[in-house]
C-alpha cells in the first residue's frame, strides 16, 4: 500500500462585507499578520493568520445576494471557528477592545478554559485556552 500523503488545512474562507474593515479588525485589533493582499480585478485575495500560525483565514467579500446573506451566518448559528490561546485573559481583553462581543463568561471545561464570542459580523467563535 502506498504511503499516505501529508495534508493539512491551510485556509478557510470567511465572508466579510469589506476587506479593509476585516483587515483592520484582525490585524490592527487582534495583532494577526496580513499574509496576502493581492488585487485580482473584481476581487482581492486576502489572507490573515494569528500570531501563533496555523490555518489562515481567506477574507472574502460577497459576490452575490446569496453570499451576502451568509455574512455572520456561515456556521448556521453555531460556533464554527475555534481560536486557541495560551493567555485567555489577554486575548479576551484584546478581542473586546477590537469590538468582539462575548456571549458568555469564561468557563472551565475538561479540555480547557473557553467562552463564546462574536466577531463584528456576527460569526460565533470559541476562544479556548487548552489544558496542558
Amino acid at each position: 500500500m502506498p504511503e499516505a500523503a501529508t495534508s493539512r488545512l491551510g485556509a478557510i474562507s470567511l465572508i466579510v462585507p469589506d476587506y479593509d474593515d476585516a483587515i483592520s479588525f484582525f490585524c490592527k485589533g487582534l495583532g494577526w499578520t496580513l499574509c496576502e493582499d493581492v488585487a485580482q480585478g473584481h476581487k482581492r485575495w486576502v489572507t490573515v493568520q494569528p500570531p501563533g500560525g496555523g490555518c489562515r483565514l481567506v477574507l472574502a467579500q460577497p459576490a452575490d445576494p446569496t453570499q451576502n446573506s451568509a455574512i455572520g451566518a456561515q456556521g448556521g448559528g453555531r460556533v464554527w471557528l475555534f481560536l486557541h490561546t495560551d493567555d485567555f485573559a489577554a486575548d479576551q481583553a484584546r478581542l473586546v477592545a477590537a469590538g468582539a462581543v462575548f456571549d458568555e463568561i469564561p468557563r472551565d471545561e475538561p479540555y480547557g478554559r473557553v467562552a463564546v464570542w462574536r466577531d463584528p459580523w456576527g460569526n460565533r467563535w470559541d476562544l479556548i485556552e487548552p489544558r496542558t
